[in-house]
């Protein structure tokens, strides 16, 4: 009885993760520009973004939004007048999915100003599903040359709710920066019980022109 018990929530596992994420997903194109609110536990902001900044990566960005990633999403790592970082699905199996397809580097051809957004990412092809806002005018990251890797190109801008940004909780710092294995295996679970103070994307959605 166990067994089929087993069996029967590892297929309700998979099945929901399905809903989540579709291979075709990561081969979507973004329009020219679009616009999107993300709610959070401090209040909305309002990103705009534009293809031509970052083709792959706002290819991406916009995929993510449409299709409900960032949904109960932990903003795990604010680091005062440096940046503001999300991304980590609570689903592991989510995450693990999304990882494997990694977007083409490109050139950074727009400033790392304030409030701009651009993709965290480690070595070649690595930018997946983490984003950060920058909380200041970081223009180092424009030329960062990291693991063969030169520069975070940027993706979009914050257009409003800026003063919501800037609240979130940052007494962390980057503590759970250095923890991003925990929070990929046992996700919110792990953060609300160790962090309880951290912030969250509640969801993102596309606005109409």
């Amino acid at each position: 009885m166990k067994k089929i018990l087993s069996l029967f929530s590892l297929l309700m596992l998979f099945s929901c993760s399905k809903k989540l994420f579709n291979e075709k997903w990561t081969k979507e194109k973004a329009p020219i520009d679009f616009r999107a609110k993300f709610e959070t536990t401090k209040g909305d902001f309002e990103i705009y973004a534009k293809r031509e900044w970052s083709p792959q990566g706002v290819d991406r960005l916009y995929s993510l939004i449409k299709n409900g990633f960032y949904t109960d999403i932990a903003i795990f790592r604010v680091v005062p007048n440096f940046v503001a970082q999300f991304g980590i699905h609570n689903d592991s199996i989510i995450n693990s999915k999304w990882d494997k397809y990694g977007v083409d580097d490109e050139p950074v051809l727009v400033k790392n100003d304030s409030m701009t957004v651009s993709f965290a990412r480690g070595g070649v092809k690595t930018r997946t599903t983490q984003i950060f806002i920058n909380l200041k005018n970081n223009n180092r990251l424009d030329e960062l040359d990291y693991d063969s890797v030169k520069g975070f190109p940027v993706i979009a801008k914050v257009t409003k709710g800026a003063e919501n940004v800037l609240n979130f909780y940052d007494k962390y710092g980057d503590k759970l920066g250095y923890q991003q294995d925990s929070i990929q295996k046992y996700g919110n679970k792990f953060i609300k019980k160790n962090y309880p103070k951290i912030d969250f994307i509640i969801k993102a959605t596309l606005l109409k022109k």
